[in-house]
């Protein structure tokens, strides 16, 4: 063999939409045991927070709404990747992704940064979880061949 014979080993790729799938699973549980940390929702949970009763409510039914959506979403549009159906499921997704940056808007908010920097060096979390959010809200659901 010489110099100019170049040996390419290519590893197979698997197919975006379940690729992105695994890229749901762990930011959906998170939501889903915040939300599920919020149950029963009542009003002195709120009053702790010094947030009004039906925000506490929004922000509990939204996590494990936006978990499940997330989810659900994904599978349909892995199984389902053309016609209504698929557009539906594109719309979960997105909708879920824009309630993920929601909730995880107002508990930046709650914690009172000192500004985005503060946010960024020292919110890892937070931040990592409403890109997450922010990822699904703008892209959707991946097709396949894209």
């Amino acid at each position: 063999m010489n110099m100019s014979q170049v040996v390419t080993f290519e590893i197979p790729k698997v197919p975006a939409p379940f690729a992105t799938f695994l890229l749901r699973i762990p930011l959906a549980l998170m939501f889903f045991q915040q939300g599920l940390n919020k149950l029963p929702v009542n009003g002195a949970a709120a009053d702790a927070m010094g947030i009004p009763y039906i925000v506490w409510w929004f922000a509990a039914y939204g996590e494990i709404g936006s978990a499940i959506g997330l989810i659900v979403g994904g599978a349909v549009g892995i199984v389902v990747t053309t016609g209504i159906l698929s557009n539906l499921a594109d719309l979960l997704t997105r909708f879920s992704g824009i309630t993920m940056t929601c909730v995880v808007t107002g508990v930046i908010w709650l914690a009172l940064p000192g500004s985005l920097m503060d946010v960024i060096i020292n919110d890892y979390l937070h931040l990592s979880l409403y890109v997450g959010g922010l990822y699904f809200a703008l892209r959707g659901n991946t097709k396949y061949g894209i």
